[in-house]
């Protein structure tokens, strides 16, 4: 066989596969990126739910220490409209 033939094939060889080793590294940190954004999203979500849960608890507290055993009881606080307790109702 030639061996010009043989060097040019592993030249393009050799550019295929780092092509597609570029290519893999590429898709891996685009998909790390989309995964991190998601997690962050999903973080800032959260930290919005516990503040607003946060605070309902601690409305109800304040509810609690005024109403006592011989008052009548009041009807609770409402939780706020954005608060999400889909978890906790049937």
């Amino acid at each position: 066989m030639d061996v010009g033939a043989m060097a040019a094939a592993g030249v393009a060889l050799l550019v295929g596969l780092l092509t597609w080793t570029q290519s893999r590294a590429t898709n891996r940190r685009s998909d790390f990126t989309t995964i991190a954004n998601e997690l962050r999203k999903d973080l800032v979500d959260e930290r919005t739910q516990r503040k607003l849960l946060t605070s309902y608890v601690i409305e109800i507290w304040r509810w609690a220490k005024r109403v006592g055993p011989d008052t009548p009881a009041g009807p609770a606080p409402e939780p706020p409209a954005d608060l999400d307790l889909t978890p906790w109702r049937p």
